[in-house]
Parts: structure tokens; C-alpha cells; sequence
């Protein structure tokens, strides 16, 4: 009998959870309750006016003053100045005031999405090792970093081999894995040297260089047989999840990520991988004297993700690596820059520095002489990124026909006196200060 009653007043209270608060005792309908917000898929139109609309688009001045942007479904299908861009019928505005509007950040160098990090170091080249394997989906690490404005990451291997594995790209702001991928594989993460020497047997560069080229060499040949089957038809090739990322390389649906820093193995990169091998790379870290190398990866039309270290020091002791710059602190972004490069970017390497705080490196970018006249250092943080892993058609800036994937900020996201105040993911707020505040 009590057991009765206890289930019958279990079934009271969630019957009382669905009335509304009313004194008239109406009651609000499960579909109503769950009903999509303005801008998501399914809801209504969702008509956002900001000071300030920070497009990012890759060519031109990626601002409009007193803009607008209009979500519907997920997507942007308008964009445009305010005064010229009218209001849909029956569309809910959220007017931003002062706040400034920007498309979501992309953090291309991300090992905080998963239980514990994937870095398996038993083979020195592990190309079929997965990081989606150890994906959690809505961890802590994640949240606050979208509290930052970051939407989408490439969630990659540890550096303590020279191939240690596939990446993929996620969304921040979900909590089903089927909703964060957006692409998988989404890099092979490849590191020539810096972590590997302390491999098992303290492997030297020419027996990882060998031994790196190798493992690719292998892995074309067996997308090369793929594709001959795929031409022509005959018996097809075993499949071997070893070697299957070398077929996404191929067709550039995938690239290459590559923890790569000094003069010497940033060259390495660019002669073995792009040039040798025809395989989609881009620079990860660039760090120490490897802006010197700006005018080759100019040529050759690589993207340079740079980031933590900001700067190229001067040889104290054992304070610098290169020693390549005796008599002046250059700032790697800035020395690339100068070289000729267009397509900088940003990253964390987080946990080896937070996630939240990749605007930050952006901002230090600035400080240590990286122009930004025309936004090129919040372009590092959106459309290049983007851009660089082949998904600027989708996301990276805010322009119609894209993902919704925003960011209210108070300010130019590049000072760091500058704060978010919501995040919108495909259209949904994944983020809103005045609901909850992200602190780690």
C-alpha cells in the first residue's frame, strides 16, 4: 500500500510539472513545452541587430556597422546592414545592443575532448589509432571554452609519436555524439619531432623521417589501389582500417595536422609531405625560428596555425631551441606575416594552454607586431581555420547559406577586456551568461 501511494504521488508531482504557474490552472503540453526556439531547426525565424556584425569573410573588410543577421533552420539566409535588411514576418527579434556579433571559433589543435587523451605510444607511426574512440561529448573542458566563443575543434592524438592517428572535428555545445562530429577523419595528426625522440628506443630524425615517409608511402599505395578499383572496376582491395585515412588524404576530404616547430623540421614538413608526397598539410604550432621557412609555405599555399608559444626569443642558455634570432624577440605570427603569408591562424594546444583563452592568442599575436588592419588576427580565429581543414563553405564566418554558429561578445573579441555573452550553435543557444556562468 505504501508503495502505492508513494508511486501514485510520483505521478502526481510530474503531472504538476507540466501545468503552468497560473492561477487558472492551465496546462502547458508536452510539444508546447519542447517546441523549437527562434532560429533552430523547425522554429521560427530568428532576426538578430548587433552594433556591430563581424562577417570574417576571407576577402574585404568582414564588418558591417549597425548589422543584422537572419537564422532560420540552422542556417544564416540573410545577412546585411540593419536598415536595409527587413524583419520576416513572424520573425522573433533579439535586439543585441552594443554587443558586437561574430562567427563561432575554431580551435584546429584541441586534446581536452575526451576521458583522458588518445596517445598511444607503443608503434612510433600509429596511422588507424582514432581520437572519436575517446570522444565525451558536453565534457567540462569543452563548455568552457565555448563560454570563450569556441564552437568547433579538431580533437587530435598526443605528440608522443611521429603518427599518432586520426582526429576529428566536433562541435562544442552537444551532448550526443551524433550531434558533435561534423567530420571524421578530420586531420592525421603527424609530429616530426620535439616529443617523439623520447620514444621507447630515443629514435633520431633521420629513422623518424625514414620511418614517417614509409608509413605514408604504404598508406598511398594502398588508397592508389582503391582508386583503381573505383576507375576500373575488378576485384576490390582488402579493406584495413590502417591504412583507410590515407584514402580521405588522397581526395583532400581530410589533411594533414602537423605538430611541427623549428626551422629544420617545419622544412621537413613542407619537402617530405607536400612536396614529395602530394598530401593536403598544414602547419600546427610553427613555433621558434619556423616563420623563417614563411616564403616556402607562401609559395606552396600552406595554412600556418601558430600557437602557444607567441614569440621566437633570443638564445639564453637552454631557453630557446633555435638561437636563431640573437638580438630580438620576434613574434611568430608577425614573422610570418612578414614573409608573405596570408593564411594564419591561432590554437591552444589546449590543455597546454586553456581553450578559453585562444582569443588571447590571437591578442598576443597583435601585441608581438601582427597587423590587423583588416581583421586578419579574428580571421585567424574563424574563416582560416576553417578554411585550412577544407569546411570554410559551412562555417567560419557569417555569410547566407552557413551553419548558424555565432557569438555575442561585448567588444573586438581581440582585447581581452572583452567578455561572451551568448553562443549559438546551428541556431541553438549553447551558451548564455545570463543563464550560467563556465569557470574551470
Amino acid at each position: 500500500m505504501a508503495t502505492s501511494i508513494a508511486l501514485l504521488a510520483l505521478a502526481t508531482l510530474f503531472a504538476n510539472d507540466l501545468r503552468g504557474d497560473g492561477a487558472d490552472g492551465d496546462t502547458v503540453g508536452v510539444d508546447e513545452a519542447q517546441a523549437p526556439a527562434a532560429g533552430e531547426m523547425g522554429g521560427p525565424t530568428l532576426y538578430l541587430a548587433a552594433a556591430k556584425v563581424l562577417t570574417a569573410v576571407w576577402r574585404g573588410p568582414g564588418f558591417i556597422d549597425q548589422g543584422a543577421v537572419i537564422v532560420r533552420d540552422g542556417r544564416i539566409v540573410a545577412v546585411g546592414r540593419r536598415a536595409e535588411l527587413a524583419v520576416p514576418e513572424g520573425a522573433v527579434v533579439q535586439d543585441l545592443g552594443q554587443d558586437w556579433l561574430m562567427p563561432g571559433i575554431i580551435e584546429l589543435h584541441c586534446h581536452i575532448a575526451g576521458a583522458f587523451g588518445l596517445n598511444d605510444m607503443v608503434h612510433l607511426a600509429n596511422p588507424g589509432l582514432r581520437a572519436s574512440s575517446d570522444v565525451v561529448p558536453g565534457n567540462p573542458a569543452l563548455e568552457v571554452g565555448m563560454a570563450a566563443g569556441v564552437t568547433t575543434v579538431l580533437y587530435i592524438p598526443g605528440s608522443g609519436t611521429n603518427i599518432g592517428g586520426q582526429g576529428v572535428l566536433l562541435r562544442t555545445g552537444f551532448d550526443e555524439y551524433e550531434e558533435v562530429e561534423v567530420r571524421n577523419p578530420g586531420s592525421l595528426k603527424v609530429a616530426q619531432a620535439g616529443n617523439p625522440e623520447r620514444w621507447l628506443l630515443r629514435p633520431q630524425r633521420s629513422l623518424m623521417n625514414w620511418n614517417t615517409r614509409n608509413t605514408f608511402e604504404r598508406g598511398i599505395l594502398y588508397a592508389k589501389a582503391w582508386e583503381a578499383f573505383e576507375a576500373g572496376g575488378g576485384q576490390a582491395p582488402v579493406k584495413d582500417p590502417q591504412w583507410e585515412v590515407f584514402r580521405s588524404l588522397r581526395k583532400h576530404e581530410a589533411q594533414v595536422s602537423t605538430h611541427t616547430q623549428i626551422y629544420q623540421v617545419v622544412l621537413q614538413t613542407i619537402s617530405t609531405i607536400h612536396d614529395d608526397l602530394d598530401i593536403p598539410v598544414f602547419i600546427d604550432h610553427g613555433s621558434f625560428d619556423s616563420w623563417k621557412l614563411g616564403k616556402l609555405i607562401k609559395d606552396r599555399d600552406i595554412f600556418a596555425i601558430v600557437g602557444p608559444r607567441a614569440i621566437d626569443i633570443p638564445e639564453r642558455g637552454m631557453i630557446s631551441w633555435s638561437g636563431s634570432n640573437p638580438e630580438a624577440i620576434i613574434g611568430n605570427a608577425a614573422g610570418f606575416q612578414e614573409q608573405g603569408v596570408e593564411k594564419i591562424g591561432f590554437n591552444t594546444d589546449s590543455p597546454v594552454i586553456p581553450q578559453e583563452e585562444l582569443p588571447l592568442q590571437a591578442a598576443m599575436g597583435v601585441r608581438y607586431g601582427f597587423k590587423n588592419e583588416t581583421m586578419q588576427a579574428i580571421k585567424g580565429l574563424t574563416i582560416v581555420p576553417a578554411m585550412t581543414v577544407g569546411l570554410d563553405s559551412q562555417i567560419g564566418s557569417i555569410e547566407a547559406g552557413k551553419v548558424a554558429d555565432l557569438v555575442r561578445v561585448t567588444g573586438d573579441p581581440i582585447d581581452p577586456r572583452a567578455w561572451v555573452k551568448q553562443v549559438w550553435q546551428r541556431g541553438s543557444v549553447t551558451y548564455d551568461v545570463q543563464g550560467e556562468r563556465r569557470l574551470w
